[in-house]
């Protein structure tokens, strides 16, 4: 099956499961972990997208015309902004230990993760620094992950 089809079942996967978990209130509380959580992955996003520049976002895990972004957050992270989705919805388990809670976030995680494999197989054809970068620094968890 073609990578680009693939990385839009995931894309796909993964705002299903943010609307679901819309549906089901269980994406905001007034719990105030969560409100702080969701607030950092708000400007870890914001500033992951800054630093990223004016270059476009594609639906499908397509690579960007320009140089290899290394800075700002792609400094500790290679995938920040999915890394910001993730610790987003992440923060929603704990006003809402539910398992569609916990079912909306696996979806949600396991659409992403497909894209970040399908992103970094383009990405390591079209920089050929991409693959030393990546040993250097982690998908989504800073030092670890």
């Amino acid at each position: 099956m073609n990578l680009r089809i693939v990385s839009l079942i995931g894309y796909t996967i993964a705002v299903i499961a943010a609307v679901y978990l819309w549906e089901v209130n269980c994406i905001f509380s007034n719990n105030p972990i969560t409100i702080t959580i969701q607030i950092c992955s708000v400007g870890l996003m914001i500033w992951a997208r800054i630093t990223f520049g004016r270059r476009s976002f594609h639906a499908a895990a397509n690579t960007t015309e320009g140089e290899l972004v290394t800075s700002g957050p792609y400094r500790w992270l290679r995938h920040p902004v999915y890394a910001s989705i993730i610790y987003f919805f992440l923060a929603c388990l704990i006003p809402y230990p539910f398992i569609k809670t916990f079912v909306g976030i696996f979806l949600i995680c396991g659409g992403l993760f497909v894209r970040m494999i399908i992103e970094e197989k383009f990405l390591l054809v079209a920089y050929a620094e991409y693959a030393d970068y990546s040993k250097r620094t982690k998908r989504v968890i800073p030092f670890l992950f």
